[in-house]
């Protein structure tokens, strides 16, 4: 099932990504790794989306898919920005992610908010082909409740109590770059 996911995105981006290749630099990141926290330890597959703006900055999309078995899964759907630092080979980078947490436990599905940081290095042997390490952090909001409420003349302030599932996803992947070079950063 995992599989099949990680393909209908990966063939969805390469049959939208055509027209626009021709202008814009985009790059693939098929990624396997390690997931431990609050939730049961296991393998973890999915692919990283990257397309740079300017000065190192790259709006980023991810899927990550952890299986528990034949029959439960933890899947996170991500949007946000990466920040490369540097313009040569060995490019360290951070990131911030925010979107949805999907657990699925045979015919059940819940879906909650989460967020995402994250670091670590790409390394380009070539301009075209290198490898991505990373370790990044989830935080998932399982539920949520306010627990008091004050206003007064400066606007109001209110207490959240948040129950929240913590994972932390260590990955290792290959970078395809597509598109036109990517342009180095100015000094």
């Amino acid at each position: 099932m995992a599989n099949r996911a990680l393909t209908r995105t990966l063939a969805f981006t390469i049959l939208i990504a055509p027209a626009p290749l021709a202008a814009q630099t985009i790059e693939l990141a098929p990624f396997v790794g390690y997931r431990v926290g609050d939730l049961e330890s296991s393998q973890s597959l999915g692919m990283a989306v990257d397309v740079p703006i300017a000065g190192g900055m790259q709006v980023e999309g991810i899927f990550s898919h952890q299986s528990h078995g034949p029959y439960s899964a933890v899947d996170h759907w991500q949007g946000g920005a990466l920040q490369e630092y540097g313009d040569g080979p060995v490019r360290p980078f951070l990131s911030g992610l925010v979107g949805i947490t999907r657990y699925a436990i045979q015919a059940d599905n819940e879906i909650r908010f989460s967020v995402a940081a994250g670091g670590g290095v790409k390394v380009f042997p070539t301009p075209r082909v290198g490898v991505r390490l990373e370790a990044r952090v989830f935080s998932t909001v399982l539920d949520a409740e306010t627990t008091s409420g004050v206003c007064g003349g400066r606007g109001c302030l209110v207490g959240l109590h948040l129950d929240v599932a913590w994972q932390l996803e260590v990955t290792a992947g290959v970078v395809v770059r597509l598109g036109p070079e990517r342009p180095r950063l100015a000094q």
